[in-house]
């Protein structure tokens, strides 16, 4: 029998969209060559990794690609409750976008006259709800079968922080999905703490450092690169927002690629020189896409991003598996280095 190969995941957040990374996770389960050993991950990735987690102390992967169909389904069940849905229109033409929903409309509108604190006083996150229903954390931190990484932001402090399994909580998975102009901060241990896409979307290096496994496969959701200019207020907000979000990946990225470097220059050999780096993206399948969409949680669209996770890690499978404890796949300088053109000094 041929032994699996051990892999960590990277899982951004992005709301619905954290359903295409439902489907690459799905893949990857029920793929008998690959082992995950841990996640780091923020937000929508963070709840796939606890959900995971909590699956596999009560069972197997199978066990795990049932719960993760069932927590998916459950979002979208609470979402047939919300105002925030697609108009008719929106549907005839096959449009994803809550732009035109009248309810993100006004609550887009709410959001940057009065805060969370005034409009929703009682701080209500009917998400909170699922994740209490379908997750016990008792089972979660008991799991020795998956490493697993939260990230929040420290709201005082503006550093991130990163929750391990023995300290995983309810409170650490919504601070990790905590929009500051939607809910109000999450306390814990008398510090406040907003979403992790601030600071670490996802953090890598406890992945490094904390993980046997060489391999770290990056699962990002939030676009890089778009073509079009942005030129309507919508379109400059959507894009202004996906740079943010992926800001602290890029910089912790270019450190990690700059140590390897001198690391490997002076022959030393650690968990940074040995680290190697793998990417499924879904800019392709998500670019058209608007960030209205990340509140869209339809049933069929969520199948729909599902979908496309397990088409694209089933695609890069086929073309990578091979490479895993061999070489990296992903070319940090193509995808994360910055456009300036390097001294003429400088090595390539």
């Amino acid at each position: 029998m041929v032994q699996p190969k051990s892999l960590d995941l990277a899982l951004q957040g992005g709301g619905s969209h954290g359903a295409y990374t439902w489907g690459v996770i799905d893949r990857l389960l029920a793929d008998s060559r690959v082992e995950i050993e841990g996640i780091s991950g923020t937000s929508a990735g963070a709840m796939n990794g606890v959900v995971m987690a909590d699956a596999l102390t009560r069972g197997d992967k199978e066990t795990a690609r049932q719960a993760l169909h069932d927590f998916w389904q459950a979002v979208s069940r609470a979402g047939m409750a919300s105002p925030i849905r697609r108009t008719p229109l929106d549907k005839l033409v096959g449009n994803w976008s809550l732009e035109h929903s009248p309810g993100y409309i006004a609550m887009d509108l709410m959001s940057r006259l009065v805060s969370p604190y005034q409009f929703n006083p009682l701080n209500v996150n009917p998400l909170r709800e699922i994740v209490a229903e379908r997750i016990d954390f008792d089972r979660v931190r008991r799991c020795e079968q998956l490493k697993l990484f939260v990230t929040a932001t420290n709201v005082r402090t503006g550093k991130q922080r990163v929750f391990r399994r023995h300290e995983m909580s309810i409170d650490a998975v919504m601070a990790s999905a905590c929009l500051p102009f939607v809910f109000q901060a999450v306390e814990i241990d008398g510090e406040a703490y907003w979403d992790g896409g601030y600071m670490g979307n996802p953090a890598l290096f406890p992945l490094m450092e904390e993980c046997s496994a060489r391999d770290i496969l990056l699962v990002q959701i939030n676009p890089i690169r778009r073509d079009t200019l942005p030129t309507t207020a919508s379109a400059i907000m959507n894009r202004l927002n996906e740079i943010t979000f992926n800001s602290a990946l890029i910089k912790e990225v270019r450190m990690i690629a700059m140590l390897k470097q001198v690391l490997d220059a002076q022959g030393i050999e650690n968990c940074y020189s040995q680290a190697l780096f793998h990417r499924i993206s879904g800019e392709k399948a998500l670019q058209e896409l608007s960030v209205s969409s990340k509140l869209n949680a339809e049933w069929p669209f969520l199948c729909h991003l599902f979908e496309q996770g397990r088409a694209a890690t089933d695609r890069w499978l086929e073309q990578n598996i091979a490479a895993l404890g061999e070489h990296s796949t992903l070319d940090i300088e193509d995808v994360y280095m910055d456009d300036s053109p390097a001294p003429s000094s400088a090595p390539i």
